[in-house]
């Protein structure tokens, strides 16, 4: 984290200052709206920020020229005079996203509009170490860096793991399903790639992409729920803003206890969701080594045996029973599904929403949407990037810029 500024004693730095942190938050105004609608025209920006056209003309110019903004003419064909002029995001600005897990390692390219340009998936027949998996981080991070142009520039690597994460100083207290405690892994992966290194819960990032960039666009009220290989997290949005809790730990919605079931889940804990909706147990019904989620859409759309559908129902009716504990506790506007909760949803919508109902107060119920997740696969890439993309976006004149070609 930057140390503030220290204050300035005479009346004239005191000015400069000031002028420099308005200049600063103008910059970033500007930057948070293209992230939050894309491409914009000069005058739209205008409106937006409530800057006269000379100002944002000012702005724009900057931005320019710190290479992370593009100008372009308005694609009309219609109408009379000059085009506009659009302002976009320069995809020559990206950031690396890494999702390490138990059966794989994942590193994207994405820009800071949020698209995914290039991505790669190391599989690996074995839960790997912090080392094992800083290594092929390394080296993924290593291939795609020495295939980008020349002009791309870097500003940082953001990384989605499915454990729980002390933010502050990068390190994985636990995580379960990887056999990681107390491992800094930003450190270790800042120290091979010389890049700086953010990281977090993979859940709480998908529900702060989806916030921004997905189903959760317009929403200030959001529960979010994800279902991977590594269990089920989650990430409560309230009033915008991802709650944290005293220590960074708040959204483990998968570990919250619903049954009286002795099965643990990854953590040890009985009878909570997770250890009630598992990925596995519905591969092993199927007697299915490996898919992935939109495979086992594709193999429950057609008829299965009356033992797989007993298992489907009541992972159905655990997550319903979940979803109606949130919605009571949190009262949120949209609860958003990803990941393997997607296939339960898929396979019986009414099913799941019919139990959710009886389980939930009927206040809370009242223009409350349940939704699956828009991002799709490329989800925990988008919410990785945004670690590094945010302080980008909040001081983008004094953010150093690494080269493509680097070590």
């Amino acid at each position: 984290m930057t140390p503030p500024e220290p204050k300035a004693r005479s009346g004239a730095s005191t000015v400069g200052s000031n002028r420099e942190q308005v200049r600063q938050h103008n910059l970033s105004a500007i930057l948070r709206l293209l992230r939050q609608f894309g491409t914009m025209s000069r005058s739209a920006l205008t409106q937006r920020t409530g800057l006269n056209r000379s100002t944002i003309s000012d702005l724009v110019t900057e931005l320019q020229e710190l290479g992370l903004i593009i100008e372009s003419e308005a694609n009309v064909t219609q109408g009379v005079g000059r085009p506009s002029l659009m302002v976009s995001f320069s995809d020559e600005v990206v950031v690396f996203a890494v999702n390490p897990d138990t059966d794989a390692t994942t590193v994207g390219v994405v820009t800071l509009s949020g698209k995914v340009i290039d991505k790669v998936r190391h599989t690996h027949p074995e839960v790997p170490s912090p080392n094992e998996s800083v290594e092929i981080a390394t080296k993924l991070i290593s291939e795609l860096r020495a295939s980008m142009p020349t002009t791309y520039r870097i500003a940082g690597i953001g990384v989605a793991i499915p454990g729980q994460i002390r933010v502050e100083d990068g390190v994985v207290r636990l995580a379960p399903h990887l056999n990681w405690v107390e491992v800094p892994f930003a450190r270790m992966l800042h120290q091979q790639t010389g890049l700086p290194v953010f990281i977090d819960n993979d859940a709480s990032l998908g529900s702060i992409a989806e916030r921004d960039l997905g189903a959760g666009r317009g929403f200030s009220e959001i529960v979010y729920l994800f279902g991977g290989s590594g269990g089920i997290g989650g990430g409560v949005i309230h009033g915008g803003i991802l709650l944290r809790g005293a220590a960074g730990y708040a959204g483990e919605l998968g570990h919250v206890r619903i049954s009286d079931s002795p099965r643990e889940d990854y953590s040890g804990l009985q009878g909570t969701l997770e250890s009630l909706v598992r990925r596995e147990d519905l591969l092993a019904a199927l007697k299915i080594e490996s898919a992935d989620d939109a495979e086992l859409e594709e193999v429950l759309s057609k008829p299965v045996s009356s033992k797989v559908q007993k298992l489907l129902e009541a992972q159905i009716d655990a997550l319903a029973i979940a979803i109606g504990n949130y919605v009571n506790i949190f009262n949120p506007e949209i609860v958003l599904i990803a990941g393997y909760l997607v296939v339960l949803h898929s396979y019986d919508r009414d099913r799941l929403l019919s139990r959710f109902r009886w389980s939930t107060l009927t206040a809370p119920q009242d223009r409350l949407l349940v939704k699956t997740a828009e991002l799709g696969p490329n989800l925990l890439m988008i919410g990785a990037a945004g670690l590094p993309i945010a302080p980008l976006l909040a001081e983008p004149a004094v953010t150093q810029l690494f080269p493509a070609r680097g070590k």
